[in-house]
């Protein structure tokens, strides 16, 4: 049915559903990417890495050398234990409030574009079967029009409609994975930061 076609000739078969749904594959992949590398940088530097360094610098009363050493480090956890640090000498509850807030804004940070992932995941596959309509309907109206052509011509148009449904679901699994592996990521991200503020206060009141 699709000898001699090459790849972007078949997929011209599927009309401007198919124009969209490579847009979001494209879409997917690329904040894949961004997200993926980002996520990559933010955890160069394990939670117990960082927070043995800080151990030394608190337990020494010594609250410069600990920012130094929460400042000096890229990652959500040194971020949100900075900005308990930048509350040192006041109540508990402004600490606690500041990391609270921190872990907030890096939480948003952390989830940016997600959300758009999980969209495609969502919609892909309806996309797909909205094309499929459309080609079927498309399939009818010709043979209608021609008024020839049998069941081998309904048969040939309904496939080359369902080609849009194939699509929707190559677009749609990707990005369903995707945007799993970003909520996972996100909540060890999230985990480490409460431990790492749960592990300053305490130190806090042990001074």
């Amino acid at each position: 049915m699709f000898e001699g076609k090459t790849f972007l000739e078949i997929l011209g078969l599927g009309g401007s559903t198919m124009v969209v749904l490579i847009l979001c594959s494209i879409l997917s992949i690329t904040i894949f990417l961004e997200r993926f590398l980002y996520y990559r940088k933010q955890s160069r530097i394990s939670r117990s890495d960082f927070m043995a360094g800080l151990i030394d610098a608190v337990g020494a009363n010594d609250p410069e050398k600990a920012r130094g050493i929460a400042g000096g480090t890229e990652t959500p956890c040194a971020r949100v234990i900075k900005a308990g640090l930048n509350e040192y000498g006041r109540s508990e509850k402004a600490v606690a409030g500041a990391m609270e807030r921190a872990i907030v804004d890096e939480t948003r940070k952390l989830e940016r574009f997600t959300a758009i992932v999980g969209t495609i995941g969502n919609i892909g596959l309806y996309i797909g079967l909205f094309g499929t309509v459309l080609g079927i309907i498309r399939a009818f109206r010709d043979i209608a029009v021609t008024g020839s052509g049998g069941i081998s011509a309904v048969i040939h148009g309904v496939a080359e409609a369902l080609l849009c449904t194939a699509m929707g679901l190559m677009v749609a699994i990707p990005a369903v994975i995707f945007f799993n592996y970003f909520s996972r990521r996100i909540e060890y991200f999230t985990d480490d930061m409460q431990l790492c503020a749960s592990e300053l206060l305490y130190m806090l009141e042990e001074k």
